[in-house]
């Protein structure tokens, strides 16, 4: 009983994760989808989000604000607004000057504005950790007292619950809305969208504010769940996201979901039966793994070159 609950244990801490990996993996699927490009930049504009509902939450704090609700609303509208319009303002400087010239272009102008966002952040806030206020405190607890208890936290339950809406609704946006048919048709064959009068630009661009806002929904999550953020706290849930979307097939957005799942998973698997210092191991091992037998990713299909 008591493996099953640790076992239990594991598999919600995974999800957890697994779930903010998907919502910053879509970025960089949808960008992917329909340029054939990656935004290095994402994880950036990720971390300002979380940097931006941080500052939210205190000005809330300052002028008085308690009710939790009210906070939570506030701080996750504003850091959408700046991490959408930064997502947006990437888009304008970093790709559409170079599209359509060599892949190697668009990809250093990406790493150059992601160093450039990082260090903005450094010089603005500064380079330490800084707390992040434990808003949603408290949760459930199943097992017997004095043996192992499997938990559940509120703040869990909050990140569970707003993946699923946040997800449902993009998948709803795409497949009935009338930007996301367009979107769907640009990644078919850009080039031909633009002759039957589909504005790929505005296309494009709201690719990258869908991408940036999710990413501040993430932001705004994991801040709360790991309690402080810091300059470099983009980099790496970056890097993981953009695993995520590759292991379960750039390009696909229920690839990302899936993907985002099975690599929290995988780290929470590895932290708690061998060490949390083999977890990164095991992630990049089992994209390796799987990209050796299905190199388009779990979910991915492959290019067919169109003449």
């Amino acid at each position: 009983m008591q493996d099953l609950l640790y076992f239990g244990q594991q598999l919600i801490n995974g999800l957890t994760i697994g779930s903010t990996y998907a919502l910053i993996a879509i970025g960089y699927t949808m960008v992917y989808g329909i340029i054939g490009m990656i935004n290095f930049a994402h994880g950036e504009i990720y971390m300002i989000g979380a940097y931006t509902a941080l500052i939210t939450i205190t000005g809330l704090a300052t002028l008085g604000v308690t009710w939790l609700p009210v906070i939570l609303l506030i701080a996750l509208i504003c850091a959408m607004i700046v991490s959408s319009s930064m997502g947006w303002a990437v888009e304008r400087v970093a790709y559409r000057p170079v599209r359509g010239r060599h892949r190697l272009i668009p990809l250093i102008s990406a790493i150059g504005m992601s160093i450039f966002l990082q260090n903005y952040v450094h010089l603005a806030q500064g380079s330490r950790n800084i707390g992040f206020p434990a808003l949603i405190e408290g949760g459930f607890q199943f097992g017997s007292s004095g043996n192992f208890q499997m938990s559940i936290s509120w703040i869990q339950i909050v990140i569970f619950v707003t993946t699923f809406v946040c997800m449902t609704a993009l998948s709803l946006y795409i497949s009935r809305s009338r930007i996301g048919r367009a979107c769907r048709a640009v990644s078919q064959d850009l080039g031909m969208a633009n002759l039957l009068g589909i504005d790929t630009n505005r296309i494009i661009s709201a690719t990258f504010v869908i991408g940036a806002a999710l990413a501040a929904v993430a932001g705004l999550l994991l801040g709360m769940y790991y309690g402080s953020v810091d300059p470099l706290f983009g980099f790496i849930a970056g890097l993981k996201a953009f695993t995520a979307a590759v292991l379960g097939g750039i390009g696909s957005i229920p690839g990302a979901m899936l993907g985002g799942l099975i690599l929290g998973i995988a780290e929470s698997m590895t932290s708690g039966y061998l060490s949390g210092e083999y977890k990164d191991v095991v992630s990049f091992g089992l994209l390796i793994l799987i990209l050796l037998f299905k190199p388009t990713g779990l979910l991915g299909k492959p290019e067919v070159e169109k003449i």
